[in-house]
């Protein structure tokens, strides 16, 4: 099933033929052995994605917003305090689903293309007692990364829980739960993320890693206020994916099985040089036709860029025409909502796919009356590509 559109969007992402003919496996009974063998090892894999040696693992069915909440349901109780770093507009839905819950949140916010100061994260941490705090590690409004060698050790030293949204990092920037970040118990202690993004497969799962600080906060409580999303009904099941809880979707575990296939027979390491390099590249190739990134390289992501308009280009008329070429972006949100696209650079794409979206983005700026050094475009991408894997 080879894809008919160039999908270049902050999710899902593309997906490749050898993962659309595992989701179309023949549907397995989900207590049966073989299905069981093909569970098993996509956990493994999943420790091996954030090297989660001493935690746990979560692989259920639903989306990145049931991440989110699985993790935050689980490690702060109604009440405790939650400060939530923010990058942009995704960072922001910790504060909502929290407050769902009951948990006092805090903000820190960045102006949109800018780092939060992690100084200032330190300082608010000292004074505020809270129980974790939350860091999207790229923001998708935004395409802000964030600089967790800063940002692990700030919000460590108070005690807090460092939880890490994943969903547009994951298998693509390094998120390694045993790394420690000046020090032995400065480590990452919840990682979130979903399926559609980095690591390619369809959308569909969502994907949590729990360390042993946050293993151990829902232990010491009672209950939660969740059935589903409470980690101590599935820790039986992630440890035997033979018993039954709640039915897994079985398809999209054989897809997951064979996406992070992919992703350790490529190499953790070389897959995030390729995504940094896609990223910059992406970044310099429309450059040249005075499109110019909203967040400077020095914080700018691997995975997603956001693309400011040159003057006299219409949002709209513009995504339209690629659309029709069969070229998909996505729009900005709130202040920034016609201002800008948002172009993703992650999973199993390759140069040649960048190569077409260049030439399509010149082909259609030259359609609305602008100049636009194709040839040129292309060569700069093709440049810092190769330069930087």
């Amino acid at each position: 099933m080879p894809n008919r559109e160039l999908l270049l969007i902050p999710g899902p992402t593309p997906v490749h033929d050898d993962i659309y003919k595992a989701l179309a496996g023949e549907t397995m009974a989900h207590t049966d052995a073989r299905f069981v063998k093909i569970f098993k090892n996509s956990l493994e894999m999943t420790r091996q994605l954030f090297n989660n040696t001493d935690g746990e693992v979560f692989v259920v069915a639903g989306s990145g917003t049931l991440s989110m909440e699985i993790a935050i349901m689980n490690t702060v109780a109604p009440g405790e305090k939650l400060l939530v770093v923010s990058h942009g507009f995704f960072s922001d839905r910790f504060t909502t689903l929290a407050k769902a819950f009951g948990i006092q949140v805090d903000t820190i916010q960045a102006e949109w293309g800018q780092h939060v100061d992690a100084a200032e994260v330190e300082r608010k941490c000292a004074e505020g007692h809270y129980k974790a705090v939350t860091v999207t590690h790229v923001d998708t409004s935004t395409g802000v990364v964030a600089n967790l060698d800063e940002l692990v050790p700030a919000v460590k030293k108070s005690g807090a829980l460092f939880i890490l949204d994943g969903v547009c990092a994951s298998a693509a920037i390094e998120e390694d739960m045993q790394k420690e970040y000046g020090n032995a118990e400065y480590r990452l202690d919840v990682v979130l993320t979903g399926s559609q993004k980095a690591i390619g497969v369809p959308p569909g799962l969502a994907i949590v890693a729990f360390g042993p600080k946050a293993l151990a906060a829902r232990e010491a409580r009672e209950s939660v206020l969740g059935y589903y999303a409470d980690i101590k009904n599935w820790i039986p099941i992630m440890q035997d994916p033979g018993k039954y809880y709640a039915t897994p979707p079985v398809n999209m575990i054989y897809a997951f099985e064979k996406g992070l296939e992919m992703v350790i027979n490529e190499g953790l390491d070389t897959r995030y040089r390729r995504h940094a390099a896609l990223g910059k590249a992406v970044r310099a190739g429309l450059a040249v036709y005075g499109m110019k990134p909203l967040a400077s390289e020095e914080v700018a992501a691997p995975t997603l860029s956001c693309i400011l308009y040159p003057e006299g280009v219409n949002d709209a008329e513009f995504r339209s025409k690629l659309a029709a070429k069969g070229m998909i972006i996505a729009g900005s949100l709130a202040s920034l909502a016609g201002k800008a696209f948002r172009i993703g650079h992650m999973g199993n794409v390759v140069e040649a796919n960048f190569v077409k979206a260049i030439e399509l983005v010149g082909e259609t700026l030259h359609e609305m009356g602008k100049e636009a050094d194709v040839q040129g475009a292309v060569n700069e991408f093709k440049r810092v590509y190769e330069g930087n894997l």
